[in-house]
């Protein structure tokens, strides 16, 4: 059973963590870099792997014992109750652009299920913080106060998703749900999560997402008041389709997911 100081020591570990993954990604911000593509055709760079060593290298010290799984380098210790979850910059093709719609994403799971979520903007010095249970942390010059927004109906909402070519064959799901919406805006990665737990974004929809690239949002987003569930409106997990619903308003939930099943909401 976790303790206070065991959650204290996770939080310390993380923020050590994103502490040196900044640096390490602000040297390289708008600079000359190469950019490769993996076998998915994503991108990385010098900057990501260099970030995810980092990191590895402070929680394999802070957290002996835990699990580590990152985008650019795999797992280790993979039968650990705990397991840390790394995306380095979620957000690849905004940073080798010079946009600083980007993040550093850390989570800690705990037997499948995030705990503690951290978003990173190393860049405008933003930061979001999240633990299971209590209300989101934010530090940063510009934002105001944690706490999403009231939205009673999709059709005052604004809707926002990372990438069309997301979509893939989903697309038609996807294109309900945003006729039915106030606007539709583009790009974001995981920085448009943390504005929607800044009530800036009401609904979030997309696909293909792989763990390190939602369980860090997961509490942050919850611990804002807001949820996060696939298109059926389940709860996310491990195994789970990569289709990812958030909402800040839960009222929005339902309406939501019956336009991406492409039914109507029964009135009850």
């Amino acid at each position: 059973m976790a303790t206070a100081e065991d959650d204290e020591r996770h939080l310390q570990a993380a923020v050590c963590a994103a502490d040196h993954a900044g640096d390490i990604i602000r040297r390289w911000f708008r600079a000359p870099l190469t950019a490769e593509r993996k076998s998915d055709k994503s991108p990385v760079t010098e900057a990501d792997r260099g970030a995810e060593r980092a990191m590895r290298a402070v929680l394999a010290e802070a957290c002996r014992g835990c699990g580590l799984l990152g985008e650019e380098f795999g797992l280790e210790n993979p039968g650990a109750a705990y397991r840390w979850v790394l995306d380095p910059i979620d957000g690849t093709r905004a940073f080798i652009t010079g946009r600083p719609t980007f993040g550093t994403l850390i989570a800690l799971v705990r037997d499948g299920v995030p705990i503690l979520g951290l978003i990173d903007q190393p860049v405008t010095g933003e930061r979001w913080i999240g633990i299971r249970g209590q209300k989101t942390r934010f530090s940063g010059r510009f934002g105001g106060g944690v706490g999403v927004r009231p939205c009673p109906g999709l059709d005052e909402a604004e809707l926002s998703c990372t990438s069309p070519e997301l979509l893939g064959g989903q697309a038609p799901r996807w294109q309900a749900l945003a006729g039915a919406v106030a606007r539709v805006t583009w790009g974001g990665d995981c920085y448009a999560y943390g504005l929607l737990a800044l009530g800036h974004i009401d609904i979030i929809a997309e696909c293909d997402l792989k763990i390190w690239d939602w369980a860090a949002l997961l509490p942050v987003v919850e611990g804002a008041g807001g949820a996060m569930t696939d298109w059926e409106g389940n709860p996310l997990h491990p195994a789970c389709n990569g289709q990812v619903l958030a909402t800040g308003d839960a009222r929005l939930v339902q309406p939501a997911v019956a336009k991406l099943r492409g039914s109507a909401v029964v009135a009850g």
